[in-house]
């Protein structure tokens, strides 16, 4: 079944905690939670005490993605404060089947992640290991950007990958997913989707995800 994870990226983080419970309230699925260096990425958003409030709000499963820095130094910490996916960037893990047998030795569950200017052939020898995939179908870094429309194809390509290989990773897409993108991701083979601003839009978040989740179906 198709999952909607809810980016708190976009959220009102004046008051994440009563975002969270809405967005949870609302019918979404996963928590998303972007985590940034200033680094990798040219942003800074939070660490893992903010993960562990996250985590006290909700009871829903938190998919934390690290676009940071030598993410090995910090599996345990985001573990620890509740990720129950952690999503780790193939382009700066050098030692990647080690890195993703840490994340599963901690108790969760490991996801690999690529940027659109990554060739899909760097997750290949990953793809049995891993519990999901993330392509980021928009550059890293800040909310509410454009999808990018090349990146469709990448997207059909690793799902052809993820099935010929018979691996039990899901497809997951993270960058532009709302209801103009939706039905093109959905015929894709997309498995989970992560949608910030279009849920978080207006004051209806019920309704937003509503609309999504009907043409997840």
């Amino acid at each position: 079944m198709r999952k909607l994870s809810a980016s708190i990226l976009s959220a009102k983080f004046g008051k994440l905690a009563e975002e969270v419970r809405a967005v949870e309230a609302g019918g979404t699925d996963w928590i998303h939670v972007d985590v940034m260096d200033g680094h990798f990425v040219p942003n800074i958003t939070i660490g893992p005490d903010v993960v562990r409030a996250i985590n006290e709000a909700t009871a829903l499963p938190l998919d934390v993605h690290l676009m940071i820095e030598k993410p090995e130094r910090y599996l345990e910490a985001f573990v620890k404060a509740g990720a129950d996916w952690l999503g780790v960037h193939v382009e700066v893990c050098p030692h990647l089947h080690r890195t993703v047998q840490h994340i599963k030795e901690l108790g969760a569950r490991a996801t690999v992640v690529i940027n659109p200017g990554t060739p899909l052939v760097s997750i290949e020898p990953i793809l049995s290991d891993v519990d999901m995939i993330l392509l980021m179908t928009v550059n890293p870094g800040f909310g509410g950007q454009q999808f990018i429309r090349s990146m469709l194809s990448k997207v059909r390509q690793c799902r052809r990958m993820i099935d010929a290989l018979q691996a039990q990773a899901l497809l997951e897409v993270d960058g532009g997913v709302n209801l103009d993108t939706i039905d093109d991701l959905v015929a894709a083979g997309v498995d989970v989707f992560v949608a910030g601003s279009a849920v978080f839009k207006g004051d209806n978040y019920a309704a937003n995800i509503r609309g999504l989740k009907a043409r997840m179906r």
